[in-house]
Parts: C-alpha cells; structure tokens; sequence
C-alpha cells in the first residue's frame, strides 16, 4: 500500500511538473490566435471584394452583350 502511494505521488508531482502550461504558452497561444483572427478578416475582406468584381464584370458583359444586340438588330433592318 505504501509502495502504492509513493508512485501515486511521483507520478502526480511529474503530471504538475510537466503539464501545467506557462503563461508564456498561453501569451504565445493568444499571440497566433490573433494573428489567425486577423488573417481570417483579410481573408473575408478579399472575398467580398472578390464577388464586388465579379458582379462588376457581369454587368459590364451584358451590357455588352445589349449593345451588339441592338447594333446587330439595326443592320438587319437595313
């Protein structure tokens, strides 16, 4: 029984020995998670710029698509 309770307590004494977390763990932690934040904005931001010119060029090609139209329908009534 007391052989039993020595490693019990050698082993409880490495598990707070070696998996506690550091504050400076955490700080680096919190440091990345940031910076990932911050990479997801930019991320976001782009893309709604992204989809911005996409619905700038599709207006821009229908009405190109418009105006052959029209200009084919004048040369067919000549």
């Amino acid at each position: 029984m007391k052989k039993l309770i020595k490693i019990s307590m050698i082993a409880l004494a490495a598990s707070l020995v070696v998996g506690c977390a550091t504050n400076s763990d955490i700080e680096n932690l919190q440091t990345q998670i940031d910076g990932l934040k911050t990479s997801v904005a930019q991320a976001s931001s782009d893309a709604a710029s992204a989809a911005a010119d996409a619905r700038t060029a599709a207006q821009a090609a229908q009405d190109t698509n418009s105006k052959l139209d029209n200009m084919f329908k004048k040369s067919m009534m000549k």
